[in-house]
């Protein structure tokens, strides 16, 4: 239970690196982010009825896992994954960019500013391109204007 105490103390820097999505078939699912221009990083069986499947997005710190064997990870709904989002500087860049590539992409929607665009693996599990117009944008998100530079 957090008390006025402990939020003041410290947190060394927690980055998030693997996120882990759901999928039904390991190989249709390895086609598809392939697909969506991902960079496949692993693709192992380190043990007996484990495979292990990694991409990361184009200029992401973060990848994601999906695979067999993994225990809890293994265990999750195909296609319950949702909101997963890509921060992109220029959504409709992104989006030609995806639908040039044979992807089934939603139309560019405008929330006050801020503007979205989903699309789905073959097992359901939702994205989301988004874009912060600079106005918007604050010190330490993605795409930072030259006066607020993005933290490493």
């Amino acid at each position: 239970m957090a008390n006025a105490h402990s939020a003041a103390l410290p947190v060394p820097d927690m980055k998030l690196e693997l996120v882990p999505v759901p999928v039904a078939d390991i190989d249709r699912a390895r086609a598809f982010y392939e697909q969506v221009g991902f960079r496949l990083e692993v693709d192992v069986q380190p043990a007996p009825g484990m495979r292990v499947v990694q991409f990361t997005p184009p200029g992401s710190a973060c990848t994601i896992v999906f695979g067999s064997g993994m225990s809890s990870i293994s265990e999750m709904v195909p296609g319950s994954v949702q909101g997963l989002h890509l921060v992109v500087a220029d959504i409709g860049t992104a989006r030609d960019a995806l639908v040039r590539r044979g992807l089934e992409v939603g139309e560019v929607t405008d929330f006050g500013g801020v503007k979205y665009a989903g699309f789905n693996d073959p097992d359901g599990n939702g994205w989301l391109l988004q874009e912060f117009p600079p106005e918007l944008r604050r010190p330490g998100q993605s795409f930072a204007g030259p006066s607020e530079p993005a933290r490493e």
